[in-house]
């Protein structure tokens, strides 16, 4: 399933390039810091135990793999992985202080590992900037060992219509108070189409089945602003 924005040649990767030394700022002023509480809410959700090897796919600035070793106790081993080679160096310098971080530069549809190499999978924020939904779900799924789990955090749809009225409202004017406080507007431009444009909890389900995952479900969070869809490999 191709995504009609993110197939201009070079949007996305321009859009991070701008924006990689004030990603976690965009972030938090986004969301008003509530990204935190859902990145932590994904991670309750895992629960991972200790010796569990996570890939975290469009990894960004490391927050979940800060997160995850945090949470057990840095004895694990995690794969980063992002297309954005700028955005890898922020995050290695952000997390410098882990050593059983394996850091690539790739994007989420062709993922450089071999078959059936990791019990959890998390994405978070990115499928949405991916070129090839299902590419990236079916990838997803052939790096999960059987009896892997996968998990993503993304933005999705409000469906209380008066909430989703107010939401709308502040959507349009991210751009203009983006390019006040971090100098850009494009990267938020392309965060609200990117948004409207992509499936909503329903049809993503729908394409975690289409590529072999079970016991597929989904949990809104802030009144759907963002969900958790999470899937096994049986």
């Amino acid at each position: 399933m191709q995504q009609y924005l993110q197939n201009k040649k070079g949007l996305v990767q321009n859009v991070f390039d701008q924006v990689y030394d004030r990603y976690d700022l965009m972030n938090d002023f986004m969301s008003l810091g509530i990204h935190r509480l859902w990145k932590k809410s994904m991670l309750n959700m895992m629960n991972p135990s200790a010796k569990l090897k996570l890939i975290d796919v469009a990894c960004g600035t490391g927050d979940i793999a800060n997160l995850f070793l945090k949470h057990v106790d840095k004895k694990s081993e995690i794969t980063c992985i992002d297309p954005n080679k700028k955005m890898i160096s922020k995050a290695k310098e952000k997390l410098k202080i882990y050593k059983n971080i394996n850091w690539i530069i790739a994007p989420a549809e062709r993922i450089p590992a071999q078959d059936n190499s990791f019990d959890l999978y998390t994405i978070s924020f990115g499928l949405r900037n991916t070129n090839n939904l299902k590419k990236s779900l079916s990838e997803a799924f052939r790096v999960l060992r059987p009896g892997g789990r996968f998990f993503c955090l993304e933005f999705s749809k409000i469906q209380n219509s008066n909430f989703n009225l107010i939401y709308k409202k502040y959507s349009e004017l991210l751009p203009l108070i983006g390019k006040f406080i971090v100098g850009e507007k494009q990267p938020y431009e392309y965060l609200i189409k990117s948004i409207e444009n992509f499936v909503n909890q329903e049809e993503l389900i729908d394409l975690m089945k289409k590529e072999g995952f079970e016991k597929c479900f989904y949990r809104n969070l802030s009144g759907g602003i963002v969900s958790i869809h999470s899937g096994w490999k049986i």
